[in-house]
């Protein structure tokens, strides 16, 4: 197909909008441009692409077919964009992460602290999701770079630096004292109160996947997002809560909790620090991925 390129452009921003005022607004064109690139790409596409009505704008199946492709072809124009502004000098720019709440408190402050002190002119753009949402973030090339827990495998497209080692602990407060010096098997941990993060999460998942091959089924009495409101509960003596010992370390030095010593061990688990092999990385993003790995 013999197709402008400025059509796609159009539908890109109406499909990422759902709007066509929201599109026309960010051209700078009128609301009618939008209508009629739109309405000449459906016709040399020979399909719909939305489906209109006067309170909303939806992608059809052929829509969101193309709009996946249209997306990735976008965000790598602008990563080439980017390298241009950046070829020279780092004076400009931007670094796009990908990382859960927790990994950007826990692990990336102190990267982040340095990055900015040696290139003070290129702005961070910190994008906080699930591990798994970081993923399909940088698959699309919506981010740079995503600091994620790393899943049980990852596509080729993917590159991976695995760069720390991580332990999952159950930790409780002194309602549990008596568990203290107390080996136990995770049969008799079922029968207790447990908190763990929510599900849909790949620490979730792993922790999951690790009780099923024990033969251990444990309902947890809360599902949180936050590490945080988990070790704060425990504190409390609301119940065990699942977290990464590596996390914890100046809670556990205190004597507030304590780590349970279970008779299964968990297996350790890796932080990866994964780019697209199918996006070229801007001159700022290989500065900040160097400094991780």
């Amino acid at each position: 197909m013999d197709i402008n390129f400025e059509l796609y452009k159009v539908f890109y921003y109406v499909a990422k909008n759902l709007s066509f005022s929201g599109a026309s607004q960010e051209l700078h064109i009128s609301q009618s441009a939008v209508s009629q690139s739109v309405k000449l790409l459906e016709e040399k596409m020979n399909c719909r692409l939305f489906i209109r009505n006067t309170k909303q704008v939806k992608l059809t199946q052929e829509g969101e077919t193309l709009f996946r492709h249209i997306e990735q072809a976008y965000n790598l124009i602008r990563a080439g964009e980017r390298s241009i502004e950046e070829i020279h000098s780092l004076q400009q720019g931007e670094v796009r992460i990908g990382a859960s709440d927790t990994i950007c408190k826990y692990y990336l402050l102190p990267y982040l602290k340095k990055f900015n002190r040696l290139y003070p002119n290129i702005r961070i753009k910190v994008t906080n999701r699930t591990s798994p949402r970081c993923i399909e973030l940088l698959k699309k090339g919506s981010v740079d770079v995503a600091v994620v827990n790393m899943p049980g495998t990852v596509e080729k497209t993917m590159r991976v630096d695995k760069v720390k080692t991580i332990h999952d602990v159950f930790i409780a407060g002194q309602n549990f004292a008596h568990l203290k010096r107390k080996k136990i098997s995770l049969q008799e941990l079922a029968q207790y109160p447990v908190l763990m993060l929510e599900k849909n999460t790949t620490t979730r998942n792993f922790i999951d996947t690790f009780l099923e091959s024990k033969g251990v089924k444990i309902i947890p009495e809360v599902e949180l997002g936050s590490v945080d409101l988990l070790v704060e509960m425990a504190k409390i003596g609301l119940g065990i809560s699942l977290v990464v010992k590596e996390y914890i370390e100046k809670e556990l030095s205190g004597s507030e909790v304590f780590m349970l010593n279970l008779r299964e061990k968990i297996p350790a688990r890796k932080l990866g620090v994964l780019t697209n092999n199918n996006i070229p990385l801007s001159v700022a993003a290989q500065k900040f991925v160097a400094l991780l790995v």
